[in-house]
């Protein structure tokens, strides 16, 4: 059993709580599940996405909950609990008991699955966090979707944890795209995709204007309409969305998966804030 090479990952963590701690180990069961993966066939077909690819491979500070891939070309017929069934036995060696739940539905091109798993935090060492409450049980969503908008980018980078992998994800560009799709047309308030939002401008990210367009045009409110995708719709489009929130339900939603001493900085969002986030961008990237 590798327990020893989980504890030594969790204690890298530092975790001075409970909630912190789940954090954590969801996040290293989700790197476990990643290198399982990869030791299959799977990213072959696939490309990982979404905020968890974000934090473990491009450094997003915050945590996230699912693990999102894309198929390369639309698949109807993907099975996605054939790669599953593998990921159950690599974790097994580390540990772990792991359910796993199919809700896949035939007709659906988003394939799901839950992985659940109460055991391995009952066997490593939180002693030190002065409490007798067990470890909750980890829940991890994971989603394909098998009919993606097309103009993806992908390239492939590396992992050493818990052991050295390789797998496939989106190019910043495609992933900034996606997150640009999902504020626009997300029919509810999830804070976290204005988090993220805020760390792709920061860091002057380029857009995939053709993966955004071919989003918008397969789902949400621009669904089979003919529009023209550039910087100066988005930006207008942005600031649209962004007079029309809830802002006090966006940082309610992203607060418990930050770190402690940045939750103050959501003090400052609201209205005012990101459109000048945005004007910011504009200027500074948008208009080179």
């Amino acid at each position: 059993m590798n327990k020893d090479l989980i504890q030594q990952r969790l204690d890298t963590y530092k975790c001075q709580t409970i909630l912190e701690t789940e954090d954590a180990l969801r996040e290293i069961t989700q790197e476990i599940i990643l290198a399982g993966l990869s030791r299959t066939n799977f990213f072959k077909h696939t490309a990982f996405q979404g905020g968890t690819c974000l934090r473990i491979f491009y450094g997003l500070n915050r945590f996230s909950e699912d693990l999102d891939f894309i198929t390369k070309k639309p698949w109807s017929d993907f099975n996605l609990m054939s790669f599953l069934n593998t990921v159950q036995d690599e974790l097994k060696a580390f540990g772990y008991n792991l359910e796993i739940v199919d809700r896949s539905k035939t007709n659906n091109a988003v394939k799901k699955a839950f992985l659940k798993d109460d055991s391995i935090g009952k066997i490593l060492n939180i002693h030190h966090l002065n409490t007798n409450r067990f470890i909750k049980k980890i829940k991890i969503k994971l989603e394909v979707d098998t009919n993606p908008p097309k103009g993806s980018h992908v390239e492939n980078k590396f992992n050493d944890f818990p052991f050295a992998y390789s797998i496939t994800l989106q190019d910043l560009p495609s992933l900034f795209a996606g997150k640009l799709h999902a504020v626009l047309c997300r029919e509810y308030v999830k804070g976290r995709d204005w988090y993220d939002l805020i760390w792709y401008m920061s860091r002057k990210t380029l857009i995939n204007y053709d993966f955004l367009t071919s989003a918008l045009i397969q789902q949400g409110s621009w669904k089979n309409s003919k529009i023209e995708i550039n910087a100066a719709w988005c930006i207008k489009e942005l600031k649209n969305k962004i007079k029309s929130l809830d802002w006090n339900a966006a940082k309610n939603d992203v607060k418990r998966f930050l770190n402690p001493n940045e939750v103050a900085s959501l003090e400052i969002w609201g209205k005012d804030f990101f459109i000048d986030r945005v004007d910011n961008f504009n200027n500074t990237c948008l208009k080179k």
